[in-house]
């Protein structure tokens, strides 16, 4: 059972927000730890139905009075500074603790929190890593950023002292962590927002390995140039992996792929044979990932018999190249990606597929970042046989930047390929439905509604 004395003077907790998915797992651990949780969200959820299961009072809407009785409050970055549970709980009070800042205090609880971020591959690294512990009958807990299946949702809640978790690098708030052990799978240029460049973005990983315990362990990507210097400001040691960088602990060769674009490939570790590999996840960057996997799993004495069966059984978090369905008898496909290096990857993942010909719909994400990377998404999405853009999803941001998808189709159509912009998403779909043919592939592309166009026009 994992240490519990620092949040122990908190008997019953209100969750503001607590149908989000990180959220959600919190209130399932604490309820699992003995703690009375409640708590309020803005509309009704699958997740909340399973959460009031689990005997938890849910309120949905905002209301004042929904605060009485709680010694403490945990509220989601997302919620207004004038949210009236907010406010009443600061009038009367009760200690009110931003969502990260909490997920700090779970983590000290556990005696080895695994925490795994990067730029991308974050959700598919975890899961990852999160299987291969279940098959090694090693109870963790788990928090992931997406549906992963095996556990039918985005945590699970175990008795053992592993907790796995997504650490993600925005606003810097995987720095309240307190991990044992550390993959770092990239650091790319996102987030700019917040950062404003790259070196900003690399500090706060510098810091963030700083974290890590003498007894603890760094993994890094040794493909990834931004990863290198990590090693020197840690005082765990470091284990790299990676396919290009010969100096490496874990490295992958003779990499096949299948039609479906799944690869095979033989791992090496110190150079010697390890152990032959085969995913049910398409594309190169998935390799780096289940490398950076194995490499933590064999830190933790994780056979390489269990390695490998977990690795072959994981077909994908949800909305990480998820199959969605057949239309006019082409094959139909979701994807988060919403950054330019992720595109690359899928679009990459995607010719190793076989099929006649390709369309994406992308939905770009947030003004900063599709202002910031215009050249760079454009560059990423010529791969692509037929380009449709749709409007910008703004999620947290106001258009300060002038910036709309009407640039990117300008951007593309300087390079010389013809793309079209699509408003709607309807539109979207119809489009597809009346251009589509036999044995085409169709991906929907990012992290805001465009998931919504494949069950659209799937039959």
């Amino acid at each position: 059972m994992p240490n519990i004395e620092n949040i122990k003077k908190y008997k019953k907790i209100h969750m503001i927000g607590i149908g989000g998915v990180s959220m959600s797992g919190i209130a399932e651990i604490l309820v699992n730890w003995g703690f009375t949780v409640f708590g309020s969200n803005n509309v009704d959820s699958e997740i909340l139905h399973t959460l009031q299961k689990a005997g938890i009072k849910i309120s949905i809407g905002h209301k004042k009075e929904n605060v009485i009785g709680a010694d403490c409050i945990v509220f989601t970055a997302a919620i207004s500074k004038d949210n009236p549970e907010l406010v009443y709980a600061k009038e009367l009070g009760i200690p009110v603790i931003e969502r990260s800042d909490f997920l700090g205090e779970l983590t000290r609880c556990y005696e080895n929190t695994i925490a795994i971020s990067g730029t991308h591959g974050k959700t598919t690294t975890t899961s990852l890593v999160s299987l291969c512990f279940i098959e090694a009958l090693k109870d963790p807990s788990i928090q992931v950023g997406a549906i992963l299946p095996e556990i039918n949702g985005n945590y699970r809640v175990g008795n053992s002292e592993n907790f796995i978790i997504e650490a993600c690098e925005y606003v810097e708030s995987f720095l309240k962590f307190s991990p044992k052990s550390e993959i770092i799978l990239n650091i790319d240029n996102d987030h700019l927002d917040y950062y404003k460049n790259i070196e900003n973005v690399k500090k706060a990983f510098i810091k963030y390995v700083k974290l890590l315990p003498e007894n603890g362990h760094l993994i890094i990507n040794a493909d990834d140039t931004n990863c290198l210097d990590l090693p020197i400001y840690s005082k765990a040691p470091c284990i790299k992996y990676g396919i290009e960088n010969e100096d490496v602990d874990f490295s992958a060769k003779n990499i096949i792929f299948d039609e479906d674009g799944f690869p095979e490939f033989d791992v090496y570790k110190y150079n010697e044979f390890y152990e032959h590999i085969k995913l049910s996840i398409p594309g190169k960057h998935n390799v780096l990932n289940a490398l950076a996997c194995i490499s933590l799993c064999d830190t933790y004495n994780i056979s390489k018999e269990y390695i490998k069966s977990a690795l072959a059984k994981f077909k994908g978090a949800d909305r990480r190249f998820e199959f969605k369905g057949l239309v006019n008898g082409a094959k139909v496909y979701d994807d988060y990606a919403h950054h330019p290096t992720e595109i690359l990857a899928t679009a990459k993942a995607l010719k190793n597929k076989k099929f006649h010909q390709s369309w994406v719909v992308f939905q770009p994400h947030t003004y900063s970042r599709t202002f910031n990377l215009l050249k760079d998404f454009a560059n990423a999405l010529l791969i692509f046989d037929n380009i449709i853009i749709t409007d910008i999803y703004a999620a947290r941001e106001n258009n300060t930047y002038d910036i709309s998808s009407k640039d990117l189709v300008n951007e593309l159509n300087n390079l010389g390929k013809k793309s079209i912009y699509i408003s709607n998403l309807d539109d979207c779909a119809t489009y597809l439905k009346n251009n589509v043919q036999k044995d085409d592939i169709v991906l929907t592309l990012g992290a805001g509604t465009v998931t919504n166009i494949g069950p659209m026009i799937v039959k």
